[in-house]
């Protein structure tokens, strides 16, 4: 079911929701939390998708925050919400409001979305885009639990990460560090198999790619070694070599999916670890409302710090130097690419 309103106000949108509720016979309000999702119009259809699909193990209500640039100058000195209410099938198992915010109420979008979170319930922000450089000083990400950014969408995403390290308030985390759970799972899972030690890493991935970065950063902090990265063709992250002195450990994945496991001594095996959509990497993001210590540990590691083309001096002018096309890969709108 889906209602429609235009020149609204928060207090009419909490109405339709009891009055769609009451319309499709669910009374009963059964959800866990509030997403509230800030992106603009391009990318709203793909991050709604997303957050929907992960109402299914995290039945939410989803606020997305749209905040629309009028070209007129009569449009920009007014204040105007429209909002969309969806309930029952048309909004997963919980509840959504698309809210297009226009003229100074821009600038307070946290006082119409305050009167629309659910009492008693966590929020978590969410920007697939264009996330503020302190998500914890934003209006909108003052009042979330855990603010979820991704450094990926960012046109120079090697400096995103200093900032997001300088800004660093517990709650932060980013949507490169939950696309390499499955490889640092994989990787502590080999190393609790040998009692050797760990003398020097290096993490092969595609360029301009924060997942790779985050990983080189995790291991150095947690091994105590030098961290090489090097550059490959992608898809994004592709190998993980770490020398010990019982011989290498290499987890290689050269086709974005199927990686191979290689130890001194022991066959080499297959491993599933395919490149997962947004909508699996949210969902893992809000099974956890309490501070990652460990992504802020590998993120205050500094990226400076690793060996590699990517933390030199001159990364930042080859960021500003990609084409159009390079960097509109990089929205999630356009590549739904976990890593």
């Amino acid at each position: 079911m889906k209602i429609d309103l235009t020149d609204t106000t928060s207090s009419k949108v909490n109405k339709a929701l009891v009055q769609g509720r009451r319309a499709i016979g669910t009374p009963a309000v059964g959800m866990v939390l509030t997403l509230v999702i800030v992106t603009d119009e391009e990318n709203a259809y793909d991050a709604l998708k997303a957050a929907s699909e992960a109402s299914r193990e995290h039945p939410s209500r989803t606020l997305v925050v749209i905040k629309r640039v009028s070209r007129s100058p009569r449009d920009r000195t007014g204040s105007r919400l429209d909002a969309e209410v969806r309930v029952g099938a048309d909004a997963g198992t919980g509840e959504t409001v698309v809210l297009r915010l226009y003229g100074d109420v821009i600038n307070h979008a946290q006082s119409v979305v305050l009167p629309l979170l659910l009492p008693d319930a966590p929020v978590v922000a969410w920007w697939p885009v264009n996330a503020p450089l302190d998500p914890a000083k934003d209006p909108l990400g003052a009042l979330a639990q855990r603010r979820v950014t991704d450094t990926y969408a960012a046109e120079q995403p090697i400096h995103e990460l200093t900032a997001r390290a300088e800004a660093y308030t517990p709650g932060d985390t980013d949507l490169s560090w939950t696309r390499i759970t499955p490889w640092r799972s994989m990787l502590a899972a080999a190393l609790d198999q040998v009692t050797c030690r760990v003398t020097a890493v290096e993490v092969e991935g595609e360029e301009f790619n924060p997942s790779c970065e985050l990983l080189g950063m995790w291991l150095s902090d947690r091994l105590g070694v030098p961290v090489n990265r090097t550059l490959s063709s992608g898809p994004g992250l592709t190998g993980v070599r770490l020398e010990t002195d019982c011989g290498p450990i290499v987890l290689d994945r050269a086709d974005g999916s199927l990686a191979t496991l290689s130890m001194q001594g022991q066959p080499d095996r297959a491993v599933a670890l395919k490149r997962r959509e947004t909508a699996e990497l949210i969902a893992e993001e809000l099974r956890r409302l309490d501070p990652d210590d460990t992504y802020a540990s590998a993120l205050k590691f500094g990226v400076e710090r690793l060996g590699g083309p990517p933390a030199s001096t001159d990364s930042a002018e080859k960021a500003a130097q990609a084409t159009p096309a390079k960097k509109a890969a990089k929205a999630p709108a356009k590549k739904a690419a976990g890593k």
